[in-house]
Order: structure tokens, then sequence, then C-alpha cells
């Protein structure tokens, strides 16, 4: 066990939860999981506890409390606050369908009309990745082209039966806020919910890298161990995850949940523990917020992609929960660098494979030199095959791909091409 990490949990144990017991648990977080950077927010009912950085960013510099970090799909809960704030000022039923208020918005199946606000904002629309690829797709650049876009979709179960997720319910939500407020999505999110909550370092962004401000730095992928600067790749994220933010705003930001917790968790997800969180996953970065039965509030940003091994930051949020509530956390720990080293060895071994199989060539019927182009079909199927096992059906390109796992491309990529040439080689002998 981590020593400086010993320390805390001993002093976090023997007294009421303190600073110091959560700064050492998320620095060895950090060093297990290999996270470049980190910035953590925690709050105990409307007060603020800390707010600061652990690490650096991709320029070398220090991450505080004050570095911007994108919160990904963590915004999805500012979406569903700013429709709220809309439906208690009585300008729209949650309930009503959405065409009432929409009336651009329609899909390619009639019983698309009857999609409701509430729909869009807990992922019951009937719309999916599979149903519409939103990242496959060309991208639009604003809510207004996102709505039109959607005009492709058609639905994968009458809507509010299945809970399905896909950024286009809240594309959707974004244009529907809009519409109802005559204002630009963005800049309703800051006259409405950043300004007030004095988020004065927060900003909302449409594509992404585009319209990323001038002082955010880019986060990483991982590969082989090594975490590499890289921009995010093309996107549009208004509404469902374009929020970027600090640690410093995120503390204002969990401080007024008590007042501004959705009573019916729009935006929000229960878990088993009875907390609400939303997790929140870009190629170059991760975050999360969880807001504890206990009273607490923690929100927590990397600047580390979601990759095999780092599905998001839950474990550490939940860990620095257990921290707070006088718990004993797990050990940190992360399986990305044993994940990434198999799939070396994996790809070190089909290169000496191929070698030997060239220098020893034996005689095989040629139908079954069939067999060899199985990996290259498996490269050409990984997106949807990643989308399907990983992501319950989400949409990933190929590009997206090589930032979730470069070995595995790189393994498969090399597999292809050693075992097409030996194929070539015996069928030309």
């Amino acid at each position: 066990m981590n020593s400086i990490w010993a320390i805390g949990l001993v002093a976090a144990l023997l007294s009421p939860p303190d600073v110091s017991a959560v700064d050492g648990y998320v620095s060895s977080y950090r060093a297990e999981a290999g996270y470049p950077g980190v910035a953590v927010a925690i709050t105990k009912g409307d007060q603020v506890i800390t707010a600061k950085g652990y690490g650096h960013d991709s320029s070398g510099a220090p991450v505080t409390e004050h570095t911007k970090m994108a919160i990904a799909s963590v915004s999805k809960s500012f979406t569903a606050l700013a429709v709220r704030q809309l439906a208690d000022a009585g300008e729209l039923d949650l309930d009503r369908p959405v065409r009432t208020y929409l009336p651009d918005f329609e899909v390619a199946d009639p019983r698309g009309e009857r999609i409701t606000v509430r729909h869009l904002l807990n992922h019951t629309s009937g719309i999916t990745d599979r149903t519409l690829p939103e990242k496959s797709l060309p991208q639009p650049n604003t809510p207004a082209e996102a709505v039109q876009r959607a005009r492709q979709a058609t639905l994968a179960a009458d809507p509010g039966v299945q809970n399905r997720y896909t950024n286009t319910n809240y594309h959707v939500a974004g244009r529907l806020v809009e519409v109802v407020s005559g204002e630009n999505f963005n800049a309703y999110l800051k006259k409405h919910i950043f300004e007030p909550l004095g988020m004065n370092e927060t900003v909302a962004i449409d594509v992404t890298p585009r319209d990323l401000p001038s002082d955010y730095r880019e986060g990483h992928v991982y590969a082989y161990g090594v975490s590499v600067a890289a921009a995010e790749p093309h996107r549009f994220v208004a509404g469902s995850d374009g929020v970027i933010s600090t640690a410093a705003d995120m503390a204002r930001w969990l401080a007024a949940q008590q007042a501004l917790a959705p009573r019916d968790g729009l935006g929000w997800t229960a878990d088993e523990r009875g907390s609400l969180r939303h997790s929140g996953i870009w190629f170059t970065g991760t975050a999360g917020q969880l807001l504890t039965k206990s009273g607490y509030g923690i929100a927590v940003m990397t600047n580390s992609g979601v990759g095999f091994g780092n599905e998001g930051t839950s474990g550490l949020e939940d860990g620095i929960a257990d921290l707070l509530d006088g718990a004993v956390p797990p050990e940190p720990s992360s399986p990305r660098l044993a994940i990434d080293l198999v799939l070396a060895a994996l790809t070190l071994s089909s290169l000496g494979l191929t070698i030997r199989a060239l220098r020893r060539p034996r005689r095989f019927h040629k139908a079954w030199q069939v067999v060899r182009f199985v990996p290259l079909g498996v490269l050409v199927a990984l997106p949807a095959m990643t989308g399907l096992l990983y992501g319950g059906g989400r949409d990933i390109t190929f590009f997206q791909l090589a930032h979730y796992s470069l070995p595995l491309v790189v393994w498969l990529g090399v597999s292809s091409v050693m075992n097409i040439g030996v194929a070539v080689v015996r069928w030309r002998r």
C-alpha cells in the first residue's frame, strides 16, 4: 500500500475527514491510473471544503483549482437545469411533446411525435446511437443543425419505454432551450447558470477542438504506459458534453446543488449507494460528479482520456467519498498498464510468428489461408464491436478508437498485415 495514502487513511479514520487524507489518496490514485493531471472539488452541504489540482497539464504547468478542464458529459446536468428553469418559469411542460416547442424536431418514425421533453432528459426518447450514429455522421456546427441531422433517426423502442443513453437527446435539448428562451444555448448557460453561481471561469462550446478557449490545454491519450498530449477529435458537443470548467467553479456548482439538485433526477443518475452522480468521458479527458447521501459533493476532472482500464473517474469519486465518510476506500489500482503490456506482447508475438512462418514455409491448402484474413475483418469491424461490447451500443469512429486504445489498433493492424503477407507468399508458392 502506498505509504502516503496509508498515512492519510489512518488520519481519516482517527479524526474528522480532512484534506490531507484526500490529498494522499488522490495522489496515489493519480500515479496508479497514469493520470498526468487531476482537479478535485469537495463540498459539504453548501460549504466548499476544498478545490485544488494535482499533477500537471500538457504544457508541463501544474494543475491548479483554476485550470480549465473538460467536464464532458457532466455537462448534461447543466443542460437539464436549463430546461428545468424554463419549466419552473412556465415556459414549457416537461411532459408535453418536444414538437410543441420545437416544430422543426422530427425523426424518421411516426412515433417521434410522442417524444416528450422528459424523454430527452432521461434518455427514453427511443433514439439510440444505433438508430442515429452521432459520432460517425458528419458533425453539425450548431444545435439547430443537430436537430436537422436528427431527422435521420429511427426509434429503437416506443418513447418512454427503454433507457438508452445517447448524446443526441441532449443536442436536441440544447436547441429546445434556444427556441424557448430566445437565447443562444451557450449564452443562456452563461447568463442563467454560470454567472449567478459565480462560475466565471466556466464556458460552454459547440465543437471540439475548434471552440476550446485559448487557455485550455490539450488532454492526453495513453499507450504502453506513456501519456501523450493530443487534441480532442472533431465532435459536436453543445448540450451533451461541451462545458469547460475548473475545480474552483465546480465547487460552486456542487455547493449550489442543495437547492438546484433536480427533484426527479433529470441530468443525474442514482447509483446503488443511493447517491446522485454523472460521469463524463472525452477521448482526451474524463470527469465525474457525485452527491452523497451524507451531504458531500465531489467533482473530479482529469486530463487523460477514456480507454481500456480507464472507463471514467467513478472509482476515484467513490474512494474520496469513503474517506470523507470515515470508511476504508479500496487501495488505488489500475489495469491500464497491464492491458497495454498484454497487447504489446500480442503484437510482438504476431511479428515473431510471421517471421517464423516466412522463414520455414510449409504447404497448406489455400482455402485455409482465408483464416489469415480474420484479424483484418476484426480490425474493420472493431468500431462497431467496441460500441456494442463496451458502450452498450454506443457509436465510435475508427479514429476515435485509436484514441481509446492505440495498442489494440496496432496489434490488430500488425497482425492483419503480417497474416495477409504470409497468405500471399504461400498462395504464390
